[in-house]
């Protein structure tokens, strides 16, 4: 009687080790490779799915409607001052838009370039930061033509209009948090430094 009760436990045991063999194939089975693989995977990312959600305590992305300071200008023109980033590369970058809330284009573009004598053209050339704790004023950085690393190409903005503008500067050393950047024939705004 132990006998034969020993077999029916060696067979039972037997068809649990295949069963649980049999779930483990198909768990690991990569499917058909002949079909696409959208047709595989029906959980991938297909057009219309949601978007993964991120994972808990990674940081914010930053927003590109972000304002560190908006000023106006002359005949309607208003600048909106959007990042100020130090970048890897030993730059501060200042981006933001120029908008104009007139009802008429603005083409008085050219004091815009600043006084000194430049291949930049219709630009943003003029711009300066003032780091007022470290006493010294920063100018646009050119390139070895001597064009500006800034917006260029600003002659007329039409009503209405908005135009995305940058400037890049030497940076400020790091314990400068905030800098005065001046656009000529716009108020002086106070920006803070992020990076």
């Amino acid at each position: 009687m132990s006998t034969r009760h020993s077999v029916k436990v060696r067979g039972g045991a037997a068809a649990v080790a295949v069963a649980v063999l049999a779930i483990t194939m198909a768990g690991c089975g990569g499917g058909d490779d002949n079909k696409p693989k959208a047709a595989q995977s029906p959980s991938s990312n297909s057009q219309g799915a949601a978007p993964q959600s991120k994972a808990p305590g990674s940081s914010p992305t930053p927003t590109p409607t972000e304002v560190l300071a908006t000023v106006n200008g002359e005949s309607g023109m208003t600048l909106t001052i959007n990042s100020a980033m130090r970048d890897a590369g030993g730059f501060l970058t200042v981006s933001g838009q120029l908008k104009n809330t007139g009802s008429q284009a603005f083409a008085s573009t050219a004091a815009w370039r600043g006084n000194e004598l430049n291949s930049s053209g219709a630009s943003v050339a003029g711009v300066t930061l003032v780091d007022k704790a470290g006493k010294k004023r920063y100018y646009v950085l050119r390139d070895t033509d001597g064009r500006c690393l800034c917006t260029t190409g600003l002659t007329v903005i039409d009503a209405g209009q908005t135009v995305p503008f940058f400037a890049q500067f030497p940076v400020p050393p790091n314990n400068t948090t905030q800098v005065d950047f001046n656009l000529p024939t716009f108020a002086t705004a106070t920006i803070k430094i992020s990076g």
